[in-house]
């Protein structure tokens, strides 16, 4: 098979092949994002503000190649700008999820202990670490009470239902040595989940144990179980972290979201609020048991009266809005603060006075910050374009995370009037030769006469009257949305660094735009979003005359990949090849081979042998017959929510009907593709077929 001139590059690059000079020299000349420089990019994250505002902490991801992973390290910045940001010494042993202190004298994390991974502190110079817990078990999340007498852990403990006997505790019962037993490696399992994610069930459930501080800073040997007997867990698996729970301003109570397995945890969705005194002197009391739907993320007011927390209406639908609640502690009244407000809202912060609920939320194509009122429900736009994750409000204004399409996320501050300042600049010598390509939005008339966003990327050494090929992705979800940031998976800059123009469309599903339009998705997968995909490509042919629409093909993953195999019968025509990424090949079979039910029960109107009609109306599986053009196939084999057999699947119906075709997968790697080599190798390939089908004469 012929090498292309791009992967005889980058292999030789990654080799330390390329004289000195060479490299130096191709580095100084303005050039498009490649991968490997992308992959190579420090990523910024876990932004944690001071309680004074004073200290901006947050983490910083480096790529080591050598090793093949992310390395993280703990980095300080004061929030005014004067001084430059600063590595923490304490990094050196590898760290994550840090917090402050109330006080904001101490700050705590995550990182090795001699067996396992455990709570330490240091001050904020970051010079030196104290150990503060001893526990024979990973610490896998954790709060620290504002009066810094308790730490409330989450530990991954043996289930209840297969604890022994010989154990005084769930603590006991996971770090004793089990007997010995047979050779046979045979596993029983009674009821879902067998496998979630990328991860097969091992018994365990994350839990909450709070322990005592003592006055010299070290943690109690004797942690209290919060959640004894309790069916499931905190954080929710597997992306829960410590946003899953909450300690009062008291420290007398902790309130938790979680759900309870029993033997619905594959179809339902119903996540509860549950509080727990912090001595665990009784059981876990379910405050929200009247709704079936979503309730997560418990955040105290100041003063601890009310409790804040988000909540879907609808039962079994991931995707519902989640609008803003607040309960009153001392009666349990409850009552949303938002209705009006049509996005969902994701992180949410207090203001000092308990007046105003702040919060983040996608919004036509950004994530922006908004202040809502509690009282009135009135909304209002806090910041302008661009992505806002994590964000911190002081007493001057906003602190942030933000990127967008061209820039890696950076930490801003934001007055409570003026623009946003760049405080940190973490890539700026990284990217400093490198020219992104310009993007815009564009709209046009979609599905049922609604307004469609699409998003354009220009190639980075785009000149007028010349034409380029074009990489038209599909996002997944599909409940999802391009938006203006800057990923590390599906970054439209790296078509752009490698001469194509992207063309992105936020079709019929899409979140940002309104839940009716989230809602128009579902049960109409092979519809309605293929008409906004296809009257999208025609406005952006018809509106950029330097799109060259005979030389383009489509990608995408997940949703997207299922409406790569979708458009291979049904839309094929425009493209000279595909891409499809973990995608659906078969709905029926999705539909009894994903990890989380609830997501294809929902999306096809009820289950396999209730609807099978809702499975088959879209299905990619029953259109093979009309497929014909070179698809490159990728799907790993540890991707449990859409499984590997539906990848192979799709390329042994190509393979067998003499379409061209490659099939990509990888042994270690899940739905993502995450460590650094497996991903520029992702890279390489994609990018190499798209050369090899777009290029002239193809």
């Amino acid at each position: 098979m012929t090498v292309s001139l791009r992967r005889l590059f980058l292999a030789t690059a990654a080799a330390g092949a390329l004289s000195a000079f060479a490299l130096s020299a191709a580095q100084a000349a303005p050039h498009g994002l490649t991968a490997k420089e992308m992959l190579s990019l420090d990523r910024l994250s876990g932004l944690k503000v001071s309680p004074d505002g004073h200290w901006a902490l947050y983490d910083v991801r480096s790529t080591d190649w050598d090793a093949n992973k992310g390395v993280h390290a703990l980095w300080i910045v004061d929030t005014d700008g004067k001084t430059a940001p600063r590595r923490l010494g304490v990094s050196d042993k590898g760290v994550s999820d840090a917090q402050w202190s109330a006080d904001g004298k101490t700050i705590y994390f995550l990182a090795p202990g001699a067996d396992t991974t455990q709570v330490w502190r240091t001050t904020p110079d970051g010079t030196g670490a104290t150990q503060v817990t001893y526990l024979p078990l990973d610490v896998g999340a954790y709060r620290v009470a504002a009066d810094g007498k308790h730490l409330v852990v989450s530990l991954a403990v043996v289930r209840h239902s297969q604890a022994r006997s010989d154990c005084r505790s769930e603590i006991e019962c996971t770090a004793k040595p089990k007997p010995q037993g047979t050779q046979a490696s045979g596993k029983i399992y009674t009821r879902l989940f067998v496998r979630h994610w990328d991860q097969w069930d091992d018994g365990t459930d994350n839990h909450l144990f709070s322990i005592e501080i003592g006055a010299d800073g070290i943690a109690s040997a004797q942690p209290v179980e919060l959640m004894a007997a309790f069916d499931g867990d905190v954080p929710s698996k597997p992306f829960g972290d410590e946003g899953d729970f909450a300690i009062s301003p008291s420290g007398s109570e902790v309130t938790f979201s979680a759900k309870v397995a029993g033997t619905t945890a594959a179809w339902s969705t119903n996540f509860d609020l549950f509080r727990v005194p912090m001595d665990g002197s009784s059981a876990p009391v379910n405050l929200t048991a009247s709704n079936h739907a979503e309730d997560v993320g418990p955040v105290y007011s100041p003063d601890g009266a009310m409790l804040a927390y988000k909540a879907m209406k609808r039962a079994t639908f991931e995707a519902d809005r989640l609008g803003v609640m607040v309960m009153d502690v001392k009666t349990g009244a409850v009552r949303e603060v938002d209705p009006g407000f049509d996005r969902s809202a994701e992180n949410l912060v207090w203001s000092a006075d308990g007046k105003t609920i702040y919060a983040n939320a996608e919004d036509v194509g950004q994530d922006r910050i908004f202040a809502i009122d509690v009282k009135s429900g009135a909304v209002k736009p806090l910041t302008g374009d661009g992505r806002v994750t994590d964000f911190a409000v002081t007493k001057k204004g906003l602190v942030f995370a933000r990127d967008d399409y061209s820039h890696p996320m950076e930490i801003f501050t934001q007055g409570w009037s003026g623009a946003p300042a760049q405080i940190t600049h973490t890539d700026a010598a990284a990217l400093a030769d490198v020219k992104m390509g310009d993007y815009e939005t564009f709209t046009f008339s979609g599905w049922n006469g609604e307004t469609v966003h699409g998003y354009l990327v220009k190639p980075w050494n785009y000149e007028p009257g010349k034409k380029y090929p074009v990489a038209f992705l599909i996002h997944g979800g599909p409940q999802g949305s391009f938006g203006s940031n800057f990923g590390y998976r599906w970054n439209p800059q790296t078509y752009a660094g490698a001469g194509y123009a992207v063309v992105m469309i936020d079709f019929h599903g899409s979140t940002g735009y309104g839940q009716a339009f989230t809602d128009a998705i579902s049960q109409h997968w092979g519809d309605r979003p293929l008409e906004d995909l296809q009257k999208g490509w025609a406005a952006a042919l018809a509106k950029y005359s330097f799109l060259d629409g005979d030389h383009a093909c489509a990608l995408g993953a997940s949703y997207g990949g299922y409406m790569i195999d979708w458009i291979a019968g049904a839309w094929s025509q425009p493209w000279k090849c595909l891409v499809v990424h973990d995608g659906v090949f078969d709905n029926r079979m999705m539909g009894y081979s994903t990890e989380e039910l609830w997501f294809s029960e929902w999306e096809n109107g009820g289950t396999v042998w209730s609807n099978p009609a809702g499975y088959e109306k879209f299905n990619p599986a029953l259109h093979v017959g009309d497929w014909n053009k070179p698809m490159l196939v990728v799907h790993s084999a540890r991707d449990y929510r859409i499984p590997l057999e539906q990848g192979l699947a799709a390329f042994s119906a190509l393979q067998r009907k003499g379409v061209p075709s490659e099939l990509l997968t990888f042994p270690d790697e899940n739905h993502w593709v995450l460590k650094p080599k497996n991903s520029l190798e992702w890279h390489d390939t994609v990018l190499d077929w798209l050369d090899r089908w777009t290029k002239p004469g193809a």
